[in-house]
């Protein structure tokens, strides 16, 4: 990574993290933040899933069954956000069942994030059956090693002195835990593919793609007046799943 780049990548996460930070520390923004939460954690399932039976079919059962994991890991972390919306008395909205507006239609399209993280990348390049292994491993590994880091500090910012925030904090650090293990894994299935200067060069490549994705969101935010469409509509309090709260 070039020190410009280098640069760029503190100024454009430390934006990112400010507004995190914020956005979850209030109490009024924090729904909608962990809606968006469940709703990427919960969304990269199938994907994650398609690409296990694909690498199993391929004959790499290690990628496979790291994949798998991968996949129900993604899974359980839906489950903390959903259950930390719950307890808020909050719950994702059902978009699917909404009439399709302009709005919603705009909404569908890639976001300013990964519109800049996937340039020259068709929708169709990037499903699972045809993705490239180098642009995945890469691409989800910056992703993955970013958000251990962004989950871990968001957890920070939490009271102790509140259950709701405690139990959140709690689930938020144990995510932040699994996200540095798929990182791990990620970059140990490109060494296996290729030598540790091919590696590096492409999660340099990979890394400045990020640095260009989060000045693309910044900008987005600071068009919006920091205004973001809801996510979370009202919901009956409901029984929180104790052995998920414990993690």
């Amino acid at each position: 990574m070039n020190f410009l780049t280098h640069v760029l990548h503190l100024a454009g996460s430390s934006a990112f993290a400010y507004y995190s930070a914020a956005q979850i520390r209030d109490s009024k923004t924090r729904p909608n933040i962990l809606a968006g939460f469940q709703l990427a954690e919960s969304g990269s399932v199938p994907f994650l899933s398609a690409l296990s039976d694909r690498a199993a079919a391929e004959g790499d059962t290690w990628l496979a069954e790291k994949l798998a994991k991968h996949a129900s890991d993604e899974t359980k972390h839906g489950q903390i956000f959903a259950h930390a919306l719950q307890q808020l008395n909050k719950q994702v909205i059902d978009f699917k069942r909404q009439p399709p507006t302009t709005s919603t239609k705009k909404s569908q399209q890639r976001s300013p994030f990964f519109a800049a993280f996937y340039e020259g990348y068709t929708q169709e390049q990037l499903k699972p059956a045809v993705i490239d292994w180098d642009v995945f491993m890469a691409s989800t590994y910056i992703l993955e090693l970013d958000a251990s880091k962004d989950f871990a500090r968001m957890a920070k910012v939490l009271p102790d002195n509140e259950p709701t925030a405690r139990n959140l904090k709690l689930g938020m650090l144990s995510i932040a835990q699994d996200e540095t293990g798929h990182a791990a894994y990620l970059y140990e299935a490109m060494m296996r593919r290729m030598s540790a200067t091919e590696v590096q060069n492409l999660v340099d490549m990979w890394r400045t793609r990020k640095v260009n994705a989060l000045l693309a969101m910044v900008g987005g935010i600071l068009q919006r007046n920091g205004e973001t469409r809801s996510l979370v509509q009202d919901s009956a309090p409901s029984e929180i799943d104790s052995e998920l709260v414990a993690m």
